[in-house]
């Protein structure tokens, strides 16, 4: 163990593994009399209010060497009945069983934590040097356990454990930690260490593509903000980053943090030795390893003035986060296409399915992409049935929102990445408002977009994207929609049942009294009956009938409902009408245009660590100054 050398020290232990107990001991050298501490409601990038302290248990107090009492506020306060100026100890346990990226998990096969689920904050020296110390687990199956993180190391050993320092509370849980048996390799990208970790891939693991891939996105994102980083002018506000993976058997998901992301996948959907082609998980994968590293510049640190300075103890609103989130989901796929990990009509495919998404949701009608930002707290992360009808996504009406600015503005002989590097010089990589954002759009093209802005993220009016998409080459086709949008369903089939998830306002499924949790048994065409096993057997059985019977179970009880066929509708999509006009959109601007990738760090086997002795070989760079998707998938992410 080490003696505590800043004003506040956390000691944390990993050892009870199979309680799935973090425990901690904070160490605050000089507390204020009847010192108040508290454990953050919520984690930035996640905007939902968590209650972190819910795990938190057997919280103590010594002075002295002597226990001394201490009171609990409200739900995530406690006051200690401290004497000032003499070194005051806290212990207490975290439980920490959530395998998700916002939270803790500690069993026998790895750890994880954030330190909004660990730390607890001192008011008052929130902004004082802190400590973490990570001690290694002394249990026998945590042998070869090692820890990564991007925080500063002070006094570390070879496996990681050791000493941590952080400048500020901020700082500090801004910062995730990886325990375990993990793989680990690292790449440079425009002078800057990147490291991988990955937890539970298997042996098919291909980890010299995964790096590869990712050397190619991080290059072309830290060029896109930085095109004149190869001259010098430009330094990237990261020395050093971490990638740290969770692969598990299904989730998907990822938390952005200032030097660092947590990600989660399903182990089908990493890279796999001797698959040349990438598969859509692997593409789904690329695109969140995208999203994440492009959050280092657009919110972890150009971000919203609201959030210039985080409130740990309630929920912080913005109207923001269709620009936040919404551009950086614009982005993510595009990003990929430039740096060549997608052709276009790939980009185009991904980009159709999100159109659709909003197409395809009413709740588009209902509220603006600026509202949607606000309610984030009570609605986004709270979906159920309803969520369809009564919201929009900000991620995905976000991305459409910087799609129709990015091609109004192309058409005018500018691009929306200039914008975006123009807000970054204007508020100097910090917090920004949306006017700043207006401001550099009429500097950029000498008129005022607040049409624009008003229209596309203030109102529910259309994006006009069907006669942008022609202007660049794009050709706009309606196609005939698969039977659950004639309906107006959204439905799960399993096992040869149909279960209703969603009915959405306005369709053919509401008017016959369809809800959400009713199972679909069958359906009565005159005097015949049907049972159906999945929801294209209504067509195969209905024929050309115009109404038929739906028979439906809810809550136990068996149902009749009238339901008149729907009429035939449509679904948008897109190919590629003038191939030299889609690329002039697609491919990067000559400013940022990324060249060759650089030497990359020889891969390690899978559940091996990248060697000393090959990162002793690499090239000493210049150090460089040191200055968080429904992501666009289909799955839900756990952000």
């Amino acid at each position: 163990m080490t003696r505590p050398t800043a004003p506040l020290h956390y000691r944390i232990d990993a050892s009870q593994q199979h309680a799935h107990l973090f425990q901690v001991t904070l160490t605050i050298a000089q507390p204020a009399a009847q010192q108040t501490v508290s454990l953050p409601v919520w984690i930035p990038g996640s905007y939902l209010v968590r209650e972190f302290s819910k795990n938190l248990q057997q919280l103590e107090a010594r002075q002295n060497g002597r226990r001394i009492p201490l009171q609990q506020l409200d739900k995530c306060q406690w006051q200690v009945a401290s004497q000032a100026g003499q070194a005051l100890e806290l212990r207490y346990e975290v439980y920490a069983f959530d395998n998700s990226v916002r939270t803790a998990w500690l069993d026998p096969q790895r750890g994880f934590f954030n330190g909004t689920s660990l730390c607890l904050r001192v008011h008052g020296q929130e902004d004082q040097p802190h400590q973490l110390e990570l001690l290694a687990p002394d249990t026998e199956g945590a042998a070869g356990w090692r820890a990564a993180t991007a925080l500063t190391p002070v006094k570390v050993n070879r496996r990681g454990f050791g000493l941590y320092q952080a400048a500020d509370y901020d700082e500090l849980v801004d910062h995730p930690v990886e325990l375990g048996d993990f793989w680990q390799g690292e790449f440079q990208a425009c002078g800057i260490t990147h490291q991988w970790v990955v937890a539970g891939a298997t042996a098919s693991f291909d980890s010299a593509r995964l790096l590869r891939d990712s050397q190619q996105i991080c290059e072309t994102v830290i060029r896109f903000w930085h095109p004149d980083i190869d001259q010098g002018s430009q330094p990237a506000p990261i020395q050093r980053y971490v990638f740290m993976l969770n692969a598990v058997d299904d989730s998907y998901g990822g938390l952005e943090h200032r030097a660092s992301t947590a990600l989660i996948c399903g182990r089908r959907d990493l890279p796999r030795l001797g698959e040349a082609r990438s598969s859509e998980g692997y593409t789904t994968l690329l695109g969140l390893i995208s999203h994440e590293y492009f959050h280092t510049w657009n919110v972890k640190r150009l971000r919203p003035a609201e959030l210039a300075r985080y409130d740990y103890r309630q929920e912080n609103y913005t109207e923001l986060l269709w620009f936040f989130e919404g551009f950086t989901s614009y982005y993510d796929d595009l990003l990929l296409r430039r740096a060549g990990l997608l052709d276009d009509a790939g980009y185009l495919k991904l980009l159709n399915k999100t159109l659709n998404q909003v197409l395809q949701t009413p709740g588009r009608e209902v509220q603006s992409v600026a509202q949607a930002s606000y309610d984030a707290w009570v609605k986004y992360y709270r979906q159920d049935e309803n969520t369809a009808n009564a919201t929009v996504s900000y991620y995905t009406k976000g991305s459409l929102v910087a799609l129709a600015l990015d091609l109004s503005l192309r058409q005018q002989g500018h691009h929306l990445d200039e914008a975006l590097r123009r807000v970054w010089q204007r508020c100097q990589g910090g917090p920004m408002s949306e006017a700043d954002f207006a401001t550099v759009l009429q500097e950029l093209t000498g008129r005022s977009w607040g049409p624009e802005l008003q229209a596309w993220v203030h109102s529910t009016r259309e994006l006009p994207l069907k006669a942008l998409f022609q202007h660049h080459g794009v050709a706009w086709h309606d196609d005939p929609a698969q039977l659950a949008q004639r309906l107006g369903l959204r439905v799960a089939e399993k096992n040869g049942n149909v279960q209703i998830k969603t009915v959405l306002r306005g369709g053919a499924a509401e008017k016959a009294g369809l809800a959400a949790n009713d199972e679909w048994l069958g359906i009565e065409v005159g005097a015949q009956g049907w049972r159906l096993g999945k929801l294209d057997d209504l067509s195969f059985y209905a024929g050309s009938a115009k109404r038929v019977t739906a028979l439906v179970s809810r809550d136990q009880r068996l149902l009749r409902l009238p339901l008149t066929m729907p009429a035939a509708s449509t679904t948008v999509r897109l190919s590629i009408a003038q191939a030299p006009q889609v690329a002039a959109w697609l491919q990067a601007p000559a400013a940022s245009a990324p060249p060759s990738p650089p030497g990359m760090a020889a891969p390690e086997p899978v559940g091996r660590p990248a060697t000393e002795a090959a990162a002793a070989k690499k090239p000493r760079q210049r150090p460089l100054k040191t200055g968080a998707r429904l992501v666009k998938k289909a799955s839900t992410p756990s952000k």
